[in-house]
């Protein structure tokens, strides 16, 4: 699963760090999912399209193998 996290924050301006505040995960966390080596939770990928403002289907993108 590709995801939008980096692009996301770096255009709102929010550092790994708020970010990782902000969903109650840790800056590991953040640096794994935009490194795409995680998977986030349902409840994870819900927190962080909330602080972007946006659907989850447009932070997290499915491809089908």
């Amino acid at each position: 699963m590709k995801n939008k996290v980096q692009e996301l924050r770096k255009e709102n301006r929010i550092t790994q760090e708020e970010l990782a505040d902000r969903c109650k995960v840790t800056r590991q966390t953040i640096i794994s999912l935009e490194n795409g080596r995680y998977n986030p939770s349902i409840f994870l990928a819900y927190k962080i399209a909330k602080v972007f403002g946006t659907a989850i289907e447009q932070v997290f993108i499915f491809e089908e193998e």
